[in-house]
């Protein structure tokens, strides 16, 4: 169920920011980074 939501995450929010900015798309892939490591630590 997780990396379900990371997926989905993954498929539209980086998607998108990355249609928008360079930053915002390294904003969203730093947060897709912390939940990975949410992931691994639990």
């Amino acid at each position: 169920m997780a990396t379900g939501l990371l997926d989905d995450h993954l498929k539209h929010c980086v998607l998108d920011a990355a249609k928008l900015s360079d930053e915002a798309a390294h904003e969203k892939i730093q947060e897709a980074t912390a939940a990975v490591n949410r992931l691994i630590r639990s």
